[in-house]
Formats: C-alpha cells, sequence, structure tokens
C-alpha cells in the first residue's frame, strides 16, 4: 500500500474494545494523535492506568462487557472501525475458567459481528495470535498459508476460542451491511509476545517470580526461540491492517488488500525467551535461572498445577490465590521453538518494525527501574519461609509442652542450645531484634523512601535483618 500516514483516520469515528489495557491504550492515544475524529475505549473495567490519559486526550470510555450485546451496541453506534482486541484467559488462573473464556472470546466476538453488520460498520480488525497456528509442535519461520492447529489438541481453552473466533472473524469478511448497503471487510492480526513499558500480563508475573526466586530453571534448550512484539511495533501493525480495510483506494476499489487476511507481526528478531529477559531481570538484581529441564518435566509440573487449579476452582478469582508457577501452554510457549516471517505484512501493509528490540528492552528496564524505586523490595520467597516457619517454631519449642511433634521441636532445640532457658532467651533476644530492626527501617526509610516507610517497617517487622538489608541496599545507592 502505498497511503499517507494517517489515510482512512483522519475524520473516522473508532472503536476499540480492551481499550483500557496495555495494547488497547496505546491503541486510542496513537489514533487521536493521527486526527481520529471520535475514539471509544469499550472496556469491563471502570478505571485501568491509562484512564487518565485516555481522557486526557479526548477519548471516550464506555464501561461493558462485550458478552452483553447491549454494551456492544452502545458504543459501535455510528462507528466506521472497530479494533476487536478484548479478550479473556491469555495466561495464569484466568486460563482455567474455560466458561469466562468462551462467553468472552467467542460470545462477545459474536456480538461485534452482528452489531457491526447491523449498524454498518464497514471494517473490522481482530488481535488474534500466534496460538491459532501453534500449538506445541516446532515451528521454524513461518507465515500465514500454514493450516490451523486442530482445535480439539490445543492444551488450553484460549488458544482454542481465538482460533475458533479468527476463523468466524475472516469468514465475515464480505458481510453485506444493512444500513450502508455496503460490506463489512474484516483482517486478523497475530502478533508475538508484547513487552514494553507498562505490560501488564507477562512481564509483571515473570518479575515478582524473579523477585520471590521462584524462576529455579529454564525450560527446554537455550535453543528455543520465539518472537517478541514492542508495543509501539504492534500498534502500528494494527493501525495498517485498518488502512488495508479500505475500499477506495485507487486501483484496488471494491477489494482491500487485508480483506478476509491474518497478517503475523513481530520484531523479527527470534530469540531465547530466557534469553530476552535476561537483560530485564539482571539490571533488577534478581537472579537467572541456570539450570534447565527438559519439556517433558516442565509439562509434569504443568500439569500437576493445572490439575490442582482446577480443583480450585471456585476461587480461582479471588484475590488470595497466588498465580501457578506454570501451566501447560505457559511450557510451551517459552520451551518449544515457534517464530514467524512478517514478510506478507510487510509486502501488503507496509509494516516494518520501527523500534529496535534494543531500543525497546532499553525502554522496558527504564520504566521497571523507576518502578522498582517506587516500591517496597522484598526477600525472595525463601527467607519469608525461614522467619515465617523458624520463629513460630522456636516460640512453641520454648513455651509451649511438649507434646505431639512439639516434642521434636524441643529436642532440636535442647541440641542447638542445651536448654530450655537458653531457647527462650534466643527467642527473647530474637524478638527484640526484629522490633530494634523495624524501627531503625522505619527511620532509615523517612529518608531513603519516604512513600513507603511503614510497609518497610512492617516487613522488617516480620523478617528482620531479610528486609533491612534490601533498605540498606537501596540506601546505598
Amino acid at each position: 500500500m502505498h497511503l499517507s500516514e494517517n489515510e482512512g483516520i483522519e475524520g473516522s469515528t473508532f472503536v476499540v474494545t480492551g481499550g483500557l489495557g496495555f495494547v488497547g491504550a496505546a491503541l486510542c492515544k496513537e489514533l487521536v494523535r493521527r486526527g481520529a475524529r471520535e475514539v471509544r475505549s469499550l472496556d469491563l473495567r471502570p478505571t485501568s492506568p491509562w484512564s487518565s490519559d485516555l481522557l486526557g486526550v479526548g477519548v471516550r470510555l464506555f464501561q461493558g462487557d462485550i458478552s452483553r450485546r447491549a454494551d456492544v451496541e452502545k458504543a459501535l453506534r455510528r462507528a466506521d472501525c472497530v479494533f476487536h482486541l478484548a479478550s479473556y484467559g491469555m495466561s495464569g488462573k484466568e486460563m482455567l475458567r474455560f466458561g469466562r473464556v468462551d462467553e468472552v472470546n467467542i460470545n462477545g466476538t459474536c456480538h461485534i459481528l452482528e452489531v457491526c453488520v447491523e449498524y454498518g460498520v464497514e471494517r473490522l480488525v481482530y488481535l488474534s495470535t500466534y496460538n491459532v497456528i501453534f500449538g506445541g509442535k516446532e515451528i521454524v519461520n513461518g507465515n500465514e498459508s500454514l493450516p490451523y492447529f486442530p482445535i480439539d489438541e490445543h492444551v488450553d481453552s484460549y488458544a482454542r476460542s481465538k482460533s475458533i473466533v479468527e476463523q468466524l472473524v475472516l469468514k465475515s469478511n464480505g458481510r453485506p451491511l444493512k444500513k450502508k448497503g455496503k460490506r463489512l471487510y474484516t483482517c486478523a492480526v497475530r502478533p508475538a509476545a508484547i513487552y514494553g513499558p507498562g505490560e501488564e500480563r507477562h512481564l509483571p508475573r515473570i518479575v515478582s517470580m524473579a523477585k520471590l526466586g521462584l524462576l529455579p530453571f529454564r525450560i527446554g534448550g537455550s535453543h528455543a526461540k520465539t518472537d517478541w512484539i514492542y508495543i509501539d511495533n504492534l500498534v502500528l501493525a494494527i493501525i495498517l491492517a485498518s488502512m488495508g480495510l479500505l475500499d477506495d483506494v485507487p486501483g484496488n476499489e471494491g477489494h482491500p488488500v487485508a480483506a478476509g487476511q491474518p497478517y503475523f507481526v513481530s520484531d523479527g528478531s527470534p530469540v531465547n525467551s530466557f534469553e530476552f529477559l535476561q537483560p530485564l531481570l539482571r539490571s533488577l538484581d534478581y537472579g537467572m535461572p541456570k539450570a534447565s529441564i527438559p519439556i517433558p518435566h516442565a509439562l509434569f509440573i504443568g500439569k500437576f498445577f493445572w490439575a490442582l487449579y482446577t480443583v480450585l476452582y471456585p476461587w480461582l478469582n479471588s484475590w488470595w490465590l497466588p498465580q501457578p508457577l506454570m501451566l501447560p501452554a505457559e511450557v510451551y510457549k517459552v520451551g518449544v521453538t515457534h517464530y514467524f516471517s512478517f514478510l506478507k505484512a510487510k509486502e501488503e501493509l507496509g509494516y516494518v518494525p520501527m523500534v529496535t528490540p534494543r531500543e525497546g528492552m532499553a525502554a522496558t528496564i527504564s520504566y521497571w527501574k523507576e518502578r522498582q524505586r517506587k516500591s517496597l523490595d522484598w526477600p525472595t520467597i525463601y527467607a519469608w519461609l525461614f522467619v515465617l516457619i523458624g520463629l513460630p517454631a522456636l516460640m512453641a519449642a520454648a513455651f509451649l509442652p511438649g507434646i505431639g511433634p512439639l516434642r521434636f521441636l524441643q529436642s532440636l532445640a535442647l541440641f542447638l542450645f542445651r536448654s530450655m532457658w537458653m531457647t527462650r532467651l534466643v527467642f527473647f533476644l530474637a524478638v527484640a531484634c526484629h522490633v530494634g530492626e523495624a524501627m531503625y527501617a522505619w527511620n532509615l526509610a523517612r529518608s531513603v523512601d519516604p512513600d513507603n516507610s511503614r510497609g518497610w517497617f512492617w516487613q522488617t517487622l516480620a523478617l528482620g535483618f531479610f528486609s533491612l538489608r534490601l533498605l540498606l541496599k537501596r540506601a546505598r545507592k
């Protein structure tokens, strides 16, 4: 395509489903910057970290659920183009809420398509995923000619639902519109793993696990490579896809170049996921796993967590239930080579990554270092377990009667400290140290990290020097 930068954007009204998310918010702001007449965000959430920015540039925020047709109708009235980004169940606990995954991803997309036809929306760009093609079998430099992965062989409901929906969206291309006497043109953008400042699904979970010391091993060999895509590159690809659906381009009147087509997009630099994340985690002083485990062993662990969290299904949406360490689909994503060529997007849409992986990672590292500076550091899970189990065990050995397992604790305490009197003295000294360290931490944090001084106090009261040493390290910086 040879179009102007803002072709099909200036003077048009756009709806972005999932507009309060990381990608959706970036897309909304870029549409406004390029001169869109009106940009609307349709999102289930009333607010997000990007709400104020979107309101500041004039984006209209519609709160609604795409699985309810009335909410879709309210947002799509008099729209010219819809960017359908909203989905559910991409990772973590959400993957196991099968009913909700289908309700949002399948039923919600059906509502989008039906309302587009009824209200005369001419363009629909669907944000799909690599996983409609990939299901755990190695793919090297794949392209859009590859068949869909068999529906019944997907290991997770998210990939299965996205595959069903992408095929539905692409087959809906060319449907006659009821109001304008024209047709609905559709296409699908298949992005790689997304990263960038503010990404809210993958990186926060990875960073939190590294912070707690819960990244003990790599999955698969170092030869396993996957694609990544920086947020600005993805937004560019999505906008170019919408331009590819214009039916009044000279030479292609009535035959949009992107109509009914899928497109793989990425930064174009396949890399091992652990090597890709290494600069980020090292910049935050978090350890990288040195050992690795084979795919079959990782799958066994993933299936264990799958079974465990399936049993815990009624509480999957509870705040207190942590994310599973890994699930089978996530094992495949990081441990099995799968990367694709974006040649089709380049030739038909004019897509070329504008931000290099080095530049994208540098921006991401800067964001996370600033976020780390504003947040409370905490020790690894092993320090938490040592203190939160050890101190109560010492108290039980010192003061409770030696009944059942307490007899073993008392025997161990006598072996270490030689007498009950010494055991009690050690306990009181430990408590006194915790209190003294907490007071010192609170006083130091008021000058080093005043916004988190109360957090430093309580954490140091619980963990003692394990917490205090992190604050001292911050003070030295």
